[in-house]
């Protein structure tokens, strides 16, 4: 037993993996840190993208102040007059995370968001985007979403050389295809890196549902005799 769940559970239905995620969260014995990010991010969710096999409610839950979701057709007020806003999607004009410096700059003037690294230490960094939008769905299901004309004016930031470690992988699709947690996280470990400072784990305990339910999985398929 792990945080007083019962590793069978694991194993079951979509329903369990939700209330799994919710058990943990709230469990006394559990601490779970919230995680705060340098950007707002809204995920929009497919309206037939079950609960039980998505993965968006993990960013939600470690970093509620700064993640969003929502059911498609609802989807954010994207103001690009106010905030530089991308939407992570791979595509033949998309960028890398390392190329929206450039892109944002205006005669050599990027309209960046001077960020603090601490309250105790004055020095800032500068950020070239404010807000993220990622699609959490299947990939045969996001054609309904990523051709709404409300997200056509969003320039597309592509996540590369990315293998998931998902255990739930779609039929027919690459390992290059990542969970929605997955490329929450490493999009963030980019942007760090090429806009901060050296990566040292500021945003790992995004992955912290992630990695426990690996584990869980794994071990149950192992001791199945699947593995």
């Amino acid at each position: 037993m792990i945080f007083g769940i019962k590793e069978k559970c694991i194993i079951v239905t979509h329903t369990m993996y939700c209330c799994l995620l919710l058990q943990i969260y709230l469990d006394t014995d559990t601490h779970v840190c919230c995680v705060q990010l340098p950007v707002k991010i809204d995920i929009i969710k497919h309206p037939n993208e079950t609960d039980g096999k998505s993965t968006a409610v993990q960013a939600k839950l470690l970093a509620p102040r700064d993640v969003t979701i929502y059911t498609y057709p609802c989807i954010p007020e994207l103001d690009q007059s106010t905030e530089n806003i991308v939407l992570v999607f791979p595509g033949p004009d998309a960028m890398t995370v390392e190329e929206l410096w450039e892109h944002f700059s205006a005669d050599g003037k990027p309209r960046v968001k001077r960020l603090k690294v601490s309250d105790a230490d004055p020095e800032t960094h500068s950020c070239p985007i404010q807000r993220v939008v990622f699609i959490d769905s299947t990939w045969n299901q996001t054609t309904r979403i990523i051709t709404d004309e409300r997200l056509q004016a969003l320039p597309n930031v592509e996540l590369k050389s990315r293998r998931t470690c998902f255990w739930r992988r779609q039929k027919g699709s690459p390992d290059t295809y990542l969970a929605t947690i997955e490329a929450v996280y490493y999009f963030l470990k980019d942007l760090h890196s090429h806009y901060f400072s050296e990566y040292t784990g500021e945003y790992d305990n995004l992955l912290f549902f992630f990695s426990f339910l690996h584990k869980l999985i794994n071990k149950a398929k192992q001791a199945a005799g699947k593995v």
